[in-house]
């Protein structure tokens, strides 16, 4: 027997009224996940303590002194630098971990310091470019060497260049071309005074930094 018409004495067909259940049921199904409430997601049971997500007490030794101040969990070592110490030395210019104009010295390795975060380095050592002032007087050999050389340009890039080569000389002494080349791959010089680094290099190495 063929109801697809149906009876239009009846008014609905089986067919007609199987798809309106079936429509129905489906209605039904989606507003019953709406109205369920999401599961809370537990933390883990580390034992670590919970931080933030209002601010928390940052305590940093920077270029000698110690310092602190309270920032939320998200901040970077950049921002809580720059943003609440006033140490401006690193720069912000990619802000994602490519170009190394931010480089700082964590507890002897060199870091982004836009990618890590400032809790990361709660009670540690960070050295930044003013690190190489000297005593106002006397510059350190790595931005004394890279200004007798023109090795900057607009600047941006040079604090995360010479912190890196500082980096490099405190590990190795009387580092190989090859050393010298892993320790600032990640740094550019988008005005490209590389000519002028290289000789600033040499100088360096040539002395033992």
């Amino acid at each position: 027997m063929n109801d697809s018409q149906g009876d239009p004495r009846r008014g609905v067909s089986r067919r007609g009224f199987l798809t309106g259940s079936g429509a129905a049921a489906a209605a039904v199904a989606g507003l019953t996940a709406e109205l369920t409430p999401p599961a809370v997601a537990q933390p883990p049971a580390t034992g670590t303590p919970a931080m933030g997500p209002g601010p928390v007490l940052l305590q940093l030794t920077v270029n000698g002194k110690k310092v602190s101040t309270n920032v939320e969990p998200r901040v970077t070592l950049l921002d809580a630098l720059r943003n609440y110490l006033d140490v401006t030395g690193c720069k912000r210019v990619c802000d994602r971990a490519t170009c190394g104009a931010c480089t700082v010295i964590l507890n002897g390795r060199t870091v982004y310091s836009c990618m890590t975060l400032a809790l990361e380095a709660n009670g540690l050592d960070v050295r930044t470019a003013e690190s190489l002032g000297g005593d106002g007087r006397v510059l350190d050999p790595v931005p004394a060497a890279f200004a007798a050389n023109d090795a900057q340009q607009c600047g941006f890039c040079t604090p995360g260049f010479v912190v890196s080569m500082r980096a490099a000389l405190d590990k190795y002494p009387n580092p190989t071309p090859e050393q010298v080349e892993a320790a600032l791959s990640g740094n550019i010089c988008r005005c490209g005074t590389y000519e002028q680094m290289r000789q600033a290099i040499v100088q360096l190495t040539r002395k033992g930094g």
